[in-house]
């Protein structure tokens, strides 16, 4: 599964790494809610994603800090 490859990727890296790629994430996802109030965004799919993958993000996070 895509999502489980994904994960393994997240849990190698480091806690900084995984900081940088959640501020990107954000603003990738504010970017395409623009986009989509502008009615510029054709793929909205696209939005859902990235807010799957930030949620993943946080999780490696806490498990990371809880562990």
């Amino acid at each position: 599964m895509k999502s489980s490859k994904y994960l393994e990727e997240l849990r190698a890296k480091s806690a900084e790494e995984l900081n940088n790629q959640l501020v990107d994430a954000k603003k990738e996802l504010f970017n395409l809610r623009f986009q989509n109030a502008t009615n510029q965004l054709d793929n909205t799919g696209r939005i859902k994603e990235v807010r799957k993958n930030i949620a993943r993000i946080q999780t490696v996070i806490t498990e990371k800090a809880n562990a």
